[in-house]
C-alpha cells in the first residue's frame, strides 16, 4: 500500500517516531499489511500512538 493511502493518523504518528518508521519499513509486505489493517481499526489518537509505539518492539505486536 502506498504511503498516501495509509490512515492519516498512522502516517503522522510514524513521522513523529523515526525508529518506529524504520521498524515498519523493515517488516515484510504481509506484516506491513497487518499493521495497516490494525491502524485502520484504531478509533482514538491514544490507540494509534500505542500501535506506533509498539513498532519500536515489533515482537510485542505478535506479527513476526
Amino acid at each position: 500500500m502506498d504511503m498516501q493511502q495509509w490512515p492519516a493518523g498512522f502516517s503522522f504518528a510514524l513521522r513523529q517516531r523515526p525508529e518506529a518508521m524504520r521498524q515498519f519499513r523493515a517488516l515484510s509486505a504481509a506484516q506491513q499489511a497487518e499493521v495497516l489493517r490494525r491502524a485502520q481499526a484504531v478509533s482514538s489518537r491514544r490507540e494509534m500512538q500505542s500501535l506506533v509505539g509498539a513498532l519500536q518492539n515489533p515482537d510485542s505486536l505478535g506479527i513476526r
